[in-house]
């Protein structure tokens, strides 16, 4: 079994679900207003789900014909707790942590 730290931490390495987590930050959106901004097809984006959804950092509810996605905080501060054990860092901040996905992003 995955340590559920290794699923946040691998879900976080990539730059893709780190943006899909930063739209979903402002709130719930549908799997399809989710793939609009990419440059990559639904099948691609559907997969990065897969992974954020593992990971718990995100569910997602089918509501009608249509797929939802919403932002699950939970897992974040676990890794948050995570490295606060080595007393150099501060709990995610998630106003914080969107200011830093937004800036990445640019």
């Amino acid at each position: 079994m995955t340590n559920p730290l290794d699923l946040v931490f691998s879900a976080l390495a990539d730059p893709t679900r780190r943006a899909i987590l930063a739209m979903l930050l402002e709130d719930d959106m549908a799997v399809t207003d989710v793939a609009e901004p990419f440059d990559m097809s639904l099948a691609a984006i559907s997969k990065h789900l897969v992974v954020l959804t593992a990971a718990g950092l995100i569910s997602q509810e089918k509501r009608g014909r249509v797929k939802w996605c919403k932002l699950e905080p939970d897992a974040m501060r676990e890794a948050s707790v995570w490295m606060q054990a080595f007393g150099q860092m501060d709990a995610v901040d998630l106003d914080a942590f969107e200011a830093f996905l937004e800036h990445e992003l640019k």
